[in-house]
């Protein structure tokens, strides 16, 4: 039963793998689609999920994302993914596609930041952290107010659940973290107008 007052539920998951992160290259908003581990690690999900009382799946507008989300959907039998573009990866601006080998060559100190997922890189085109996590956690309010009461299956990107765990945690936004989440990782947040808990 839902409720005005009540918070939503929402877990928030990261996408299936894609040749593209076996290699290591940046996609940010370049379409890259999941590979057959992806699917297999979506698939996996919806086992995972299958008794969860999701009532809708949202999904970033990126293909890896959406192809993710569209299997988990039709698995449980769920009306198809609504795409927010909130929940897009980081807009990593002129290194987007470039292999970690070339770009050690062209800027050795940014490649050395981009592994430590050092959040306050200055990504030139690119999205600046304050510009991402803003966009992040304005999605996640607004799936939690559209959807109180509810259960909903998010599936986003790896930075983005970087963002999502520091504001969990208390952290600032500059914190580096000292893990990554998986392919397929999921995390439970409770989400009651802007108030965003970890579950």
């Amino acid at each position: 039963m839902t409720t005005a007052k009540a918070p939503a539920y929402l877990c928030i998951a990261r996408h299936g793998e894609t040749d593209w992160n076996i290699a290591g290259i940046l996609q940010g908003w370049i379409d890259v689609e999941i590979n057959d581990r992806g699917r297999r690690q979506a698939y996996e999900l919806v086992a995972v999920f299958s008794g969860a009382g999701f009532s809708q799946v949202y999904s970033s507008t990126l293909v890896r994302a959406l192809e993710t989300a569209k299997i988990i959907a039709r698995s449980l039998r769920l009306p198809p993914p609504h795409c927010h573009d909130g929940l897009k990866e980081r807009n990593f601006g002129e290194i987007q596609g470039i292999p970690k080998a070339e770009l050690a060559e062209l800027n050795p100190v940014l490649l050395q930041q981009i592994m430590k997922r050092n959040p306050a890189i200055s990504f030139e085109q690119g999205e600046s952290m304050d510009e991402f996590a803003d966009r992040v956690l304005a999605a996640i309010v607004d799936i939690g107010e559209r959807h109180r009461g509810q259960r909903v299956l998010v599936i986003t990107h790896g930075w983005v659940m970087d963002v999502i765990t520091r504001h969990i945690a208390g952290l600032p936004r500059s914190t580096i973290l000292n893990m990554k989440r998986k392919n397929g990782e999921s995390v439970w947040l409770e989400v009651d107008g802007e108030s965003i808990r970890t579950l």
